[in-house]
């Protein structure tokens, strides 16, 4: 969401100054026809996450690393979108991307409780060994010993 003020809301506490986000417009590959071979219609939206200073530190680090794939060595993220014929739409997409990319990031991960793993179990496992080794030795031919 997008408000007066030229800043991309994310929740009541985080929001992006629109004016670190830059777009550049190429031609699409997508729908339209002739037209694509004309109109620059493709938005791209290029935003250096390491300069931004609005975002917390922890949701900046989970934004880096969870979109690393996006994210050139100069710390710079990419966001194309061509899904339209009209440039405006292509703008407002990549930003409603860029804007679930950051309240994705916002989301604490929950940590993995480790647990003992329980008797029964182990003890099931090794039943199940001492079976598969019986059934193993029955089908042996029998030994000169015998």
């Amino acid at each position: 969401m997008i408000n007066d003020d030229s800043y991309l809301i994310i929740n009541k506490s985080i929001s992006v100054p629109l004016s670190e986000i830059r777009f550049d417009f190429v031609r699409s590959s997508g729908p339209g026809g002739q037209n694509v071979n004309k109109v620059n219609s493709q938005a791209q939206l290029h935003w250096d996450v390491t300069a931004n200073e609005t975002l917390p530190a922890l949701v900046k680090n989970r934004l880096l690393r969870q979109e690393a794939n996006r994210i050139n060595k100069l710390g710079e993220l990419r966001i194309d979108c061509q899904t339209s014929r009209d440039r405006e739409k292509n703008r407002l997409e990549c930003l409603n991307r860029l804007q679930e990319m950051i309240v994705a990031a916002t989301i604490v991960p929950v940590s993995r409780k480790k647990t003992k793993t329980p008797r029964w179990v182990k003890e099931r496992r090794l039943r199940n060994k001492k079976e598969k080794s019986k059934v193993k030795r029955l089908r042996r031919p029998p030994s000169m010993d015998q």
